[in-house]
């Protein structure tokens, strides 16, 4: 890819429209076939208000797609066992197919066990061990959503990821972690970068492609990128701000996700088309 004026945006919005219309038809399908529609039930401990507004959206696209949402509430106050025991109540629950915890969860629960209690054929949002083993060994399972999302996006665009060198910025077990792993699945050489990193502009200057999920507004700079260098910003900041410099990265990339409009439709857009699949699968179609 050559250096250019302006990098080419990757937008989301509109492949996540295609996305979510399929799963739409095929939601009508199920209901249909089995009777019951798809049906997602979303978590949210406490009111944080950005997370009050990302659940609405969810359950917003949910009823859009026909599928049914299911909302539940939990005081700041609940304790690990109370949060796992709802979760686990919901994994036993026939009527529900996929389940979502809100996350971040406050600081004195324990994220990593709320998440264990997800059944692994209803963790559409791939958050689970289980989910991530799946990913890592190219096992059936679900892929962690905003993972899946830049992979779809990156095949949507034609990005060659065969022997390039990808290095994805920050090493969440939901987010950097999986998505290396399904990079280095389609034979893309990874090095995971971190808070720790020595040097980490030496190293992002010779990727052919950057994820940077690191939850820092405009952490990686433009001078850090090398001239025709794909770019995924998977950050989301207060005041609709990525974790690229987008200014500076529009006139060194090739291809550039925006924020918002590239990386965040397309998760929600895999959240619902991923609930569709567990519905399928727990129906036997």
């Amino acid at each position: 890819m050559n250096d250019g004026p302006s990098a080419r945006l990757m937008s989301g919005t509109d492949l996540a429209r295609e996305i979510v219309d399929r799963a739409a038809a095929r939601a009508a399908e199920v209901a249909k076939q089995a009777g019951r529609c798809p049906s997602l039930a979303t978590v949210l401990v406490g009111e944080n208000p950005a997370s009050v507004t990302y659940v609405r959206m969810k359950r917003r696209r949910c009823q859009q797609a026909g599928i049914d949402s299911r909302h539940v509430l939990l005081p700041a106050s609940t304790t690990t066992p109370a949060l796992v025991s709802t979760i686990t109540e919901l994994s036993a629950d026939p009527t529900v197919h996929g389940i979502l915890l809100q996350h971040p969860v406050p600081a004195h629960i324990d994220e990593r066990a709320a998440f264990e209690a997800i059944a692994a054929d209803k963790d559409v949002d791939g958050v689970t061990m289980h989910s991530f083993a799946a990913m890592a060994f190219g096992s059936p399972g679900f892929s962690s959503c905003t993972p899946g999302a830049i992979m779809r996006l990156l095949d949507a665009y034609q990005v060659e990821l065969t022997g390039k060198h990808a290095v994805v910025i920050g090493r969440s077990p939901i987010l950097g972690r999986p998505v290396g792993m399904l990079l280095l699945a389609r034979d893309a050489t990874v090095t995971f970068c971190h808070s720790r990193t020595t040097d980490l502009p030496a190293i992002t200057r010779g990727a052919d492609i950057v994820v940077a999920a690191v939850g820092k507004p405009e952490f990686v700079r433009g001078d850090w990128l090398s001239p025709g260098a794909v770019v995924i910003d998977a950050g989301y900041n207060e005041g609709n701000i990525g974790d690229v410099a987008y200014a500076e990265a529009r006139t060194r990339a090739a291809l550039l996700t925006p924020v918002p409009g590239g990386v965040g439709p397309m998760t929600i857009a895999l959240l619902l088309e991923q609930t569709v699949d567990a519905a399928c699968r727990q129906a036997g179609l």
